[in-house]
């Protein structure tokens, strides 16, 4: 995994991307009677790691890139939510309830690790810096409720999950499953957990409910206790809180769907492979991987001449950066390391590199099994 540059996600890490919400609005929880304990537990004991996360035990997850997602779409329903919970908030200050909440919120805080929005730059170092576009911080008006919107969120360019399914038989065999994720939003990264539990309605949903509920039963109790009870207001009073609750339900209900099509997208659309093909794209990556960075490093020195190490791996830098735009942390002591063992690079009295010429280079090389393999896939055809 390291050779492929693949990277545990720590728990800041996971905590800063699912420090907000992008597509998926429902809170998605593992079943975790259903994946095994012992196995990573017992790795990770024999084989430490720094910055593991609290569930290496159960599962792990490793992340590669920062890309971007965005959506346009209307997100009424979002958006109505939205300026509810702004409406909550308005009302809890009027009523300095807000006071009391924050309180407890501070003394939580003080207890857990802070979240935030901001990706850590030294956890993310090497990577790209997004922004996040969201809802929930912008100006909601007239207009802009009833027109597209359009958010943004960064993904991690690759995800691979990696657990093992528990089993009854303390004695059984069981396989270890491993699944490869392309451009999964960092909010949504919920949908590449394993054995995920069906998400039903939020606390916020049952608070809502309970809400309306003892609100209109008070009310409609108060109004028939008034010596000229208007069955109109009852029943316009018992209609908003049938009208609220349904909404509420149907909200949850759009969720769900939004849910499914993200786990539908994310099997077919974002899932790039599992068990054993996974395996073998690593090794394709990691093949790749060392062949770009040799062949950068040598193109250097044949082209710019001798250099030491620290100038070497710059200029390779530099040349990413100049021609692909890309930044990266070149690792060129691997690359220097695998040209030496061709015998095609050098180092001089001082400690500079040099490079043989193209033509000795290809003679020392010789031939390849990939040309191998091509001539005798054309020597097929041919005949």
């Amino acid at each position: 995994m390291e050779k492929s540059n693949f990277k545990i996600a720590t728990d800041e890490e996971i905590d800063v991307a699912l420090a907000g919400q992008y597509l998926l609005n429902l809170p998605i929880i593992v079943d975790e009677s259903k994946i095994d304990k012992t196995l990573l537990k017992r790795y990770f004991s024999e084989h430490p790691q720094p910055n593991l996360p609290d569930f290496a035990d159960k599962y792990i997850i490793f992340r590669r890139g920062i890309g971007i997602d965005r959506t346009a779409d209307y997100f009424f329903m979002e958006k109505v939510d939205m300026i509810i919970a702004r409406l909550w908030a308005f009302l809890l200050r009027l009523t300095r309830l807000e006071k009391l909440l924050n309180r407890r919120l501070r003394e939580r805080h003080k207890k857990e690790p802070k979240k935030d929005d901001e990706i850590n730059p030294e956890a993310y170092s090497e990577d790209l810096y997004v922004e996040r576009i969201r809802l929930e911080n912008m100006d909601l008006s007239i207009k802009k409720l009833v027109s597209k919107t359009t958010i943004q969120e960064p993904t991690f360019d690759r995800i691979i999950v990696v657990y093992r399914r528990a089993s009854p038989k303390p004695n059984m065999d069981r396989g270890i499953y491993v699944k490869h994720f392309k451009n999964i939003p960092m909010a949504d990264l919920e949908i590449v957990l394993p054995e995920k539990k069906n998400p039903g309605l939020t606390p916020m949903d049952w608070v809502k409910f309970l809400a309306s509920a003892v609100v209109g039963l008070v009310t409609v109790f108060s109004s028939l206790q008034m010596p000229t009870a208007d069955l109109w207001v009852i029943f316009a009073i018992l209609s908003t809180v049938i009208g609220y609750c349904a909404k509420t339900y149907f909200t949850f209900e759009a969720n769900m769907a939004t849910y499914q099509n993200l786990i539908t997208q994310s099997m077919y659309d974002k899932q790039l492979d599992s068990g054993r093909g996974t395996l073998l794209h690593l090794c394709d990556d990691v093949i790749q991987q060392e062949v770009k960075e040799v062949i950068i490093s040598f193109f250097i020195l044949m082209e710019q001449g001798k250099a030491t190490m620290e100038d070497l791996d710059l200029r390779c830098e530099e040349l990413i950066k100049e021609e692909f735009g890309e930044s990266c942390n070149f690792d060129v002591d691997d690359a220097v390391e695998k040209l030496e063992k061709l015998k095609i690079v050098s180092r001089d009295s001082i400690g500079r590199f040099y490079c043989v010429g193209l033509k000795r280079a290809n003679e020392i090389i010789g031939v390849t099994t990939e040309e191998l393999v091509l001539k005798a896939r054309q020597g097929s055809i041919s005949a």
